[in-house]
């Protein structure tokens, strides 16, 4: 049985590429979150602890890819982290990755380029079905950031379920997959129990290259 890592943005597209890559016969290992050079999550800002407490909560090794705020510095962190973790014995890493071709194009190479094969369990699905699919198997997760240009500030702290899903704008993917939001999950398939948390309220952050100019809105979120 191939021994993988989940590229875990802490998300509901990655509980559900974990939940279809152990159906698919994958031993699943390790969770590889890349994270800004202050140990917060990439895109998400979430503090480790909360990462942290969601892989012991799924029984996984979780291991975080610090990246420096220096060009280029996200390439060399990321092929170092996968050249690692085909050190450590595994075999490949699964992403939640939907259809954006080209960041695919990217990570292929990088992944064979250290030895491991790349699987995409959910690729070339409908988005909406995928979306419905995450609510069905009970994988519980809430919004964290919210690009405002694209979704009103009020959606960031919801929970992700079928209400919100059809409370949604019709411009805006449900899966958030063009950026308009990230979610964090807190309970699911596998989890030992879930996870109590604490808002500490919004915060709104101007985006930073290469991101398109926008304001981004964050639940600061803690361990309860």
């Amino acid at each position: 049985m191939a021994r993988v890592a989940v590229s875990w943005s802490a998300g509901k597209d990655s509980m559900l590429a974990l939940l279809r890559a152990r159906e698919q016969g994958l031993a699943v290992a390790t969770l590889l979150t890349m994270c800004e050079a202050d140990g917060t999550s990439k895109s998400h800002a979430l503090a480790p602890a909360l990462i942290e407490a969601q892989a012991a909560a799924l029984g996984l090794a979780w291991r975080p890819a610090r990246v420096a705020d220096e060009a280029g510095a996200y390439g060399r962190a990321f092929a170092d982290a996968l050249a690692a973790l085909h050190g450590d014995g595994h075999d490949g890493i699964v992403f939640g990755d939907i259809d954006l071709q080209a960041h695919r194009d990217w990570l292929e190479p990088a992944c064979a380029r250290a030895g491991l094969r790349a699987h995409f369990p959910l690729w070339g699905e409908p988005r909406a079905a995928l979306a419905r699919e995450i609510v069905a198997r009970g994988i519980r997760a809430r919004l964290v950031c919210v690009d405002a240009a694209r979704l009103d500030a009020g959606f960031c702290g919801a929970d992700y379920d079928a209400q919100l899903l059809d409370r949604l704008p019709k411009p805006v993917c449900p899966c958030g997959e063009d950026g308009e939001f990230h979610s964090f999950v807190f309970d699911g398939p596998g989890f030992a129990a879930p996870l109590s948390l604490r808002s500490l309220g919004q915060e709104r952050v101007a985006s930073r290259p290469p991101l398109a100019a926008t304001t981004l809105v964050f639940d600061r979120l803690v361990l309860a």
